[in-house]
């Protein structure tokens, strides 16, 4: 038994068409679905989209506001 595999979406009423089937006429298949997963798992990098990009601070140890913004320090 040889296998064929075709990726395909379900239409909008939940139909599976196959076209263009590398088999002759009146050929006698059996026919098996199984889910995709690869759909269902995120790669790295949608999963994570700041992974390797450069970090910069640009004063890391300074203030957070300004002194003016603090009741107690008038």
């Amino acid at each position: 038994m040889n296998a064929i595999r075709i990726r395909t979406e379900l239409t909008q009423n939940h139909e599976l068409l196959l076209r263009n089937l590398p088999l002759k006429k009146g050929k006698k298949v059996e026919v098996i679905i199984l889910e995709d997963e690869q759909e269902e798992v995120p790669s790295l990098e949608n999963r994570f989209p700041l992974r390797g990009k450069p970090l910069r601070y640009d004063d890391p140890f300074g203030s957070a506001t300004d002194n003016s913004d603090w009741e107690a320090a008038q």
